[in-house]
């Protein structure tokens, strides 16, 4: 069985989906860019009406300059927008959010 490198964006991406469901009872939804270039990846949302858009990258990795305009446009608009490339990333944002009772 090949394991997964932890770095990378699909194993942030899997961790990211999991810890929505354990640690924060939220649903972590997959976005299209079907229709809109740039999108963030994910948009997590927590329990009492939170949420947050996900752009997930492998470790170092930068978002490219067309989804750095969907996430500023984003953010203008009001909502909460955040880049992860690592677990500890991942870890972070659940730390925030894990507290709020559903």
């Amino acid at each position: 069985m090949k394991t997964m490198d932890k770095t990378s964006e699909k194993y942030i991406e899997r961790h990211l989906v999991e810890d929505m469901k354990i640690r924060c009872h939220g649903m972590c939804l997959k976005l299209s860019a079907e229709y809109v270039s740039g999108l963030p990846d994910r948009v997590c949302l927590f329990p009492k009406g939170q949420l947050a858009f996900v752009e997930l990258k492998t470790t170092g990795k930068k978002p490219r300059r067309l989804q750095e305009v969907i996430h500023q446009r984003l953010r203008e608009l009001g909502f909460r927008v955040e880049v992860i490339d690592s677990v500890e990333g991942v870890d972070k944002l659940m730390d925030e959010f894990s507290d709020i009772p559903f």
